[in-house]
């Protein structure tokens, strides 16, 4: 009986840990995604389950890859960091390849043929993130050197990011680099060096855009929302009235108006919109609080680490999820300038489903992994673990 005792421990341990509170919340999230997605695309003239389908297919594919990615030994899979790099790497470059990539609206961000087709920009992300964590902990005390703690992982950095930015995915792009700057920042590089950084990433995304006429008139646009709510804002505009139609309690499911004739991509970017007209204020307030909890569970999580490389790799993880959250949230409530970015878990999309997917299982996996190691102590450099 004595022998059962520790691992009867491990499973209540687990059971109450951060990493569970963060699975809950995320199939909370994946139900609701289903519902309003059904609800959104009623409308619809082809079949009104033709999103619905599409995203419960989503949904198995994400579970088979969280199963898959929770039981890989994540330091056996660090030993091809290099190769999950160049992999990633080389597949963006086949997105911009004519005839290859998949053109929409413009931006070439996908591959693939016809319905199946993968936003590889997605899953290059997570490639970023594996091959920084590896860089940084492999170097941990080169950290404070300008070459080899700063300026050679600011190049992979820029390499992902650029790539994107090429599509053009300026969303995207940015996201990458936040990431990649935190994950610096949490690694121990100095100030001196990120925020000098951070300056002229913003000042090259400014001439970018100047030079862009349509991201231009976007950015102009959103300075006078109500003027321009026939032209640039339009989208906006609508998201914005479908919250005011909800007011607090919300139209009811099914009862939404402005998905039908008014909001376009009701569906994907703006599906927060119609949670809003239908569910009301403090539903969506709700959901909200929920990816607050997410964070603030994955950072109970992360001081546990029992190394540098899980670390940066589980903070990565959380980081890549609550972002495109925030931008997505940013976005939808005309807080930040219109940019097309999927909710994880709620917005219909497969490719973001699967990334969501694979950063659920690392998570699990290390929950599984961690259980009470301690921390080295040459690892109190990540910011003296969250402080």
């Amino acid at each position: 009986m004595e022998s059962d005792r520790p691992a009867e421990t491990f499973r209540i341990q687990s059971i109450a840990s951060p990493v569970a509170v963060i699975v809950v919340c995320a199939v909370g999230l994946t139900f609701l995604g289903l519902t309003i997605l059904f609800s959104a695309s009623v409308s619809l003239k082809q079949d009104p389950y033709y999103y619905l389908d599409k995203q419960v297919i989503g949904v198995v594919a994400a579970g088979v890859l969280c199963f898959l990615a929770s039981r890989i030994n994540l330091d056996y899979a660090r030993r091809a960091s290099v190769w999950i790099g160049a992999g990633s790497l080389f597949l963006l470059v086949l997105v911009l390849i004519p005839h290859l990539g998949v053109t929409v609206k413009g931006s070439r961000r996908w591959l693939g043929y016809g319905s199946a087709r993968f936003q590889i920009s997605e899953f290059a992300k997570l490639a970023m993130v594996f091959c920084l964590a590896h860089y940084l902990a492999l170097n941990q005390t080169r950290i404070g050197d300008l070459r080899r703690g700063y300026l050679y992982p600011l190049a992979i950095i820029g390499a992902f990011a650029g790539l994107i930015l090429l599509e053009p995915d300026f969303g995207t792009a940015a996201l990458t680099l936040s990431v990649g700057l935190l994950l610096l920042f949490l690694a121990g590089a100095k100030w001196r060096y990120i925020l000098p950084t951070i300056a002229l990433s913003g000042g090259a995304f400014a001439v970018l855009v100047a030079h862009n006429p349509n991201r231009l008139r976007r950015i102009t646009a959103f300075m006078d929302v109500e003027g321009n709510k026939q032209g640039g804002t339009y989208q906006l505009y609508q998201s914005l009235e479908a919250f005011a139609a909800g007011g607090t309690s919300g139209a009811g499911l099914g009862q939404g108006r402005q998905q039908i004739n008014f909001l376009p991509e009701a569906h994907t970017d703006f599906i927060f919109a119609v949670v809003g007209e239908e569910l009301g204020m403090w539903f969506t307030l709700g959901v909200v609080a929920v990816f607050a909890v997410m964070f603030l569970a994955g950072l109970a999580h992360l001081r546990k680490a029992p190394n540098l490389f899980h670390f940066l790799l589980a903070a990565g993880c959380l980081l890549l999820m609550c972002l495109q959250s925030i931008i997505n949230l940013g976005v939808v409530t005309g807080v930040l300038p219109t940019k097309g970015m999927s909710l994880p878990f709620i917005s219909a999309g497969l490719s973001n489903l699967l990334l969501m997917g694979l950063v659920i299982g690392i998570l699990i996996n290390t929950q599984r992994t961690w259980g009470r190691a301690a921390l080295p102590r040459e690892a109190r450099s990540m910011r003296e673990v969250l402080a």
